[in-house]
């Protein structure tokens, strides 16, 4: 674990923890990959699309940020409605692939969330993504229930995930909380709301050095959370 020293002060416990979805608690990559590849070939059966798949590692290094902004980089030659068809198929495959039992969540996601939940912390879901995939992710792999809500920018309508984390810290009368996650989305949501920031240095595709610069402490595993706030030995 890696700790700014100079803001360690920062971490005093919180009420609640909010945490991203994707690279955080859910191994993207297991689901993505095979639904993008099915998505685009639907899109070339559809006649939308031409020539070979943009190359997967974009869409992985895009991840975190908003859907509009994502797709501008995946298919930066495709028009606003060939955008829109591509984010609805790749949404359908990748719920299938849910439905069918594919998709894993990080080592100790589960264990640590139930242990958080169980010594009173408040704990919430903010993400970039569509409704009917967080929450469809949530309720795949069984942690739905460790949540007391999930929010969505394609719920709220928020234009970033900034105004996403301080509409939940509005709505439910949060006065303190730690933000959560693995992108600078992430650090940026939690510094513009005077969150301190966890980064999550554990995911393995497309996050460049700097994407996690300006957060508090940066953690190797999920289960480190438990040693930050005094639960058991840190990873």
């Amino acid at each position: 674990m890696q700790r700014n020293d100079s803001e360690a002060q920062e971490l005093a416990k919180p009420e609640a923890l909010i945490f991203d979805m994707d690279g955080t608690l859910f191994k993207t990559e297991t689901v993505i990959v095979s639904a993008y590849e099915r998505a685009y070939a639907r899109l070339k059966d559809e006649g939308l699309a031409q020539g070979e798949m943009p190359p997967a590692s974009i869409l992985l290094g895009s991840l975190g940020m908003l859907l509009m902004d994502i797709w501008a980089r995946v298919l930066p030659e495709a028009d606003v409605p060939t955008r829109e068809r591509m984010d609805a198929l790749l949404l359908e495959e990748q719920i299938a692939l849910l439905e069918e039992g594919v998709g894993e969540l990080y080592p100790e996601v589960d264990e640590t969330l139930r242990k958080l939940q169980e010594a009173g912390y408040r704990l919430f879901v903010a993400s970039n993504g569509l409704e009917s995939y967080v929450k469809g992710v949530a309720a795949s792999l069984g942690i739905a229930d460790r949540f007391e809500s999930l929010y969505s920018a394609g719920e709220y309508r928020t234009a970033s995930k900034v105004d996403l984390v301080r509409l939940l810290l509005q709505r439910e009368g949060v006065k303190t909380a730690w933000m959560v996650g693995d992108r600078s989305s992430d650090v940026e949501a939690g510094r513009g709301n005077d969150l301190p920031v966890v980064g999550c240095d554990y995911a393995d595709f497309g996050v460049s050095t700097d994407e996690l610069k300006g957060s508090t402490v940066r953690i190797r595993s999920f289960g480190e959370l438990k040693g930050l706030l005094g639960l058991g030995a840190e990873s």
